[in-house]
């Protein structure tokens, strides 16, 4: 058996979207994982590689295992772009019109980049390119998923078995509910204006002490988990749970006795020892920008094998399954003719 027919039997994946040109990351054999900086506007070249030397070190910092896992630039694996574009022949425009995050980035433009309409097709494209089966997500992504689904169900209706309808995996812990530091009614987004709503992983430890410090809360003194009622501090609460995987009760009787203001100061010590270690990691792989180079380029190469699989699989329903071949058998005949 080949390597791609061997990859091609790995079905049982796990997708995950955030938001570079992308960087992606497969964790095989039970989980397929997709990180990346949304491309619906041209960004300066030498900034747009920076950023994804900034992902991919950011994501081994985190631990991502690159022995284990295919972590490659999205736009080396053009299928992912002709994927997309034959999903997005069997969708309609009111259907991406009623997606919630083009409505809410299409209101601050004054010209939409038709990059940003389609960007849930190509997220689509991204999950079903690799038949990935459960794609664990943030709930502001859910809506996306929902439309692969779709997009796979009508592909398979149309032309036969080819895509698994993917799952949506929506994590029930304090990652979901992690909220601005400014604005606790709204959630902690790297895109906000106010670069103090949120905790950066390059944060030096003074940067990150400031922030939660100076993080909303209340008049209330006392350290209690109450979502509804004190946003600020239960969302402090949040990020110190899921620093240390203690539960919100736990917590709160361990701060029995603190006011809010010295609970900030064991948040910020909890947040600047998980993150100091991780921005020095980053820091240290940037300074290595060739050895990031030879992840991404191997990550490319393994990851167009996989993706070839389905892609030779689509051509051949969509197109006729000799039409390849018979495209290159008349070029070849024209050239020779010339």
């Amino acid at each position: 058996m080949s390597t791609v027919s061997r990859q091609c039997t790995c079905r049982k994946l796990l997708w995950r979207h955030s938001k570079v040109d992308r960087v992606t990351e497969f964790r095989k054999p039970d989980a397929l994982q997709h990180s990346g900086f949304a491309f619906d506007h041209f960004a300066d070249p030498k900034q747009l590689r920076e950023n994804t030397l900034l992902m991919a070190a950011t994501l081994i910092a985190c631990g991502i295992d690159i022995k284990r896992s295919i972590l490659f630039q999205q736009s080396k694996v053009s299928m992912h772009a002709e994927l997309c574009w034959v999903l997005a022949s069997i969708t309609t425009m009111a259907r991406l019109a009623h997606l919630p995050q083009f409505k809410e980035k299409s209101e601050s433009l004054k010209n939409v980049p038709l990059g940003l309409y389609i960007y849930p097709v190509l997220q689509a494209a991204d999950i079903l390119l690799y038949k990935a089966t459960d794609v664990p997500v943030g709930q502001d992504q859910a809506q996306h998923v929902q439309l692969a689904q779709n997009l796979a169900r009508i592909f398979n209706n149309q032309f036969g078995q080819t895509f698994p309808i993917p799952r949506v995996l929506v994590s029930d812990g304090p990652s979901q509910r992690i909220k601005s530091l400014r604005d606790p009614a709204k959630k902690m987004s790297k895109s906000h204006q106010d670069c103090k709503s949120r905790l950066n992983i390059l944060d030096n430890p003074d940067m990150l002490l400031e922030k939660v410090k100076k993080s909303v809360t209340d008049f209330t003194s006392e350290v209690t988990y109450e979502p509804e009622t004190r946003p600020g501090v239960s969302n402090l609460i949040n990020i110190h749970s899921l620093f240390t995987g203690k539960t919100p009760d736990e917590i709160c009787k361990e701060a029995a006795g603190l006011d809010t203001g010295k609970y900030k100061l064991v948040v910020a010590d909890v947040v600047v020892e998980k993150l100091t270690p991780i921005r020095n990691q980053v820091l240290r792989l940037l300074k290595e920008p060739a050895y990031l180079d030879e992840i991404l380029k191997e990550g490319s190469d393994r990851a167009a094998d996989l993706a070839t699989c389905c892609w030779t699989e689509v051509t051949d329903k969509v197109f006729g399954s000799d039409s390849m071949r018979d495209v290159k058998s008349v070029t070849s005949t024209a050239d020779a003719q010339m």
